[in-house]
């Protein structure tokens, strides 16, 4: 492999050095660029302007607005979530389906959320870096559905990674698509709804 080849594309890698404090106030200012002016609206100037951190080592560290939205949801996936673990399927998904309503439910807790999904339709990179995030945040997901089947709440092969897309996937359409209104109850119907169908054995490889 050649030097050239090897050099990473600025915001794709973390730079040596670069400090916690550093990283997090940056992506705090894309946080607030994002919510205020969406994706469009997002400079590097901003950024800079916002989180303290001169333009100049923006732009050596994150190369430009679509390195710091990448970088930015890099972070957001490298924090220590775990899904919920009530007892009961029903209960986690439940509990999933809340953390999707309060995440999207209102405007002001949206706003910096939606930006990122808006800023995947109008850079590879950002659609990347959010399909990267979603996919690490399913896969975590997926243990609810495998101590279901432990605890014999759910048929043995019962595909996990569908499971925790469908009990998310309406609230993101009303949310998203419709832009209609979600809240606890709709959370807790739809979950309902997927416990019911994982225990009738929908979710089965040969039922997809």
């Amino acid at each position: 492999m050649s030097a050239e080849s090897a050099t990473p594309t600025p915001g794709t890698v973390r730079p040596g050095g670069r400090t916690a404090r550093t990283r997090s106030a940056v992506r705090d200012a894309v946080l607030t660029g994002l919510a205020e002016h969406g994706y469009p609206g997002l400079t590097v100037e901003y950024v800079a302007e916002h989180s303290g951190v001169h333009k100049t080592t923006v732009y050596r560290r994150w190369g430009s607005v679509e390195g710091l939205v990448a970088d930015a949801l890099d972070l957001a996936g490298e924090d220590a979530w775990t899904p919920p673990d009530t007892g009961s399927l029903e209960g986690d998904l439940r509990a999933l389906a809340r953390e999707v309503t309060e995440t999207f439910g209102s405007a002001s807790a949206a706003a910096a959320p939606t930006a990122f999904i808006a800023a995947a339709f109008q850079s590879e990179r950002a659609a990347e870096a959010l399909h990267t995030f979603y996919t690490g945040r399913f896969a975590r997901c997926e243990s609810v559905v495998r101590r279901a089947v432990d605890r014999g709440e759910a048929p043995s092969g019962t595909n996990a990674a569908s499971v925790v897309r469908a009990v998310s996937a309406p609230l993101f359409f009303r949310a998203l698509i419709t832009r209609e209104p979600i809240d606890t109850p709709l959370a807790d119907q739809t979950a309902t709804a997927v416990a019911t169908a994982v225990r009738a054995g929908a979710y089965l490889p040969d039922r997809r």
